[in-house]
């Protein structure tokens, strides 16, 4: 989901206009990055938190060559998900596995059927003799 199919969402369902759903989705960004700027944190109750950290000086390999480089220390942003959002979350893999588990019961019929269509027509056969074993009527 782009930032522009959120706007029109959030437009669609409180009744602003797109161009003032931006403005408030844009400055509520802004002042996520601002915080994270100033203050290392930013904790989002029911959605989680953000935090800068400090990532360490360390050795690296090029992987097209092998050879050894050196990657200087950098400030990264982490995100820690609330417990709403990954409970949330969660369900997706239970939902995934009861579909999996559908899926696998409807192939399972699928399989039976076929299998039961070709006994029948196998038995509905009025040669004695099979096309495919090399029998002459």
């Amino acid at each position: 989901m782009t930032k522009k199919e959120i706007v029109k969402a959030i437009s669609e369902e409180i009744g602003l206009t797109q161009l003032q759903t931006k403005d408030i989705v844009q400055k509520t960004f802004d002042a996520i990055v601002e915080t994270l700027v100033r203050e290392k944190r930013i904790e989002l109750r029911n959605f989680g938190v953000f935090e800068v950290k400090k990532r360490a000086a360390r050795k690296a390999r090029n992987p097209r060559t092998g050879e050894r480089v050196d990657v200087a220390e950098k400030y990264v942003v982490t995100f820690k998900p609330g417990k709403e959002m990954e409970e949330r979350v969660r369900q997706l893999d239970v939902e995934a596995a009861k579909a999996a588990q559908a899926s696998a019961a409807d192939n399972r019929e699928d399989v039976q059927k076929s299998q039961h269509g070709i006994q029948q027509t196998a038995a509905s056969q009025k040669s004695p003799y099979n096309a495919f074993a090399g029998g002459a009527e």
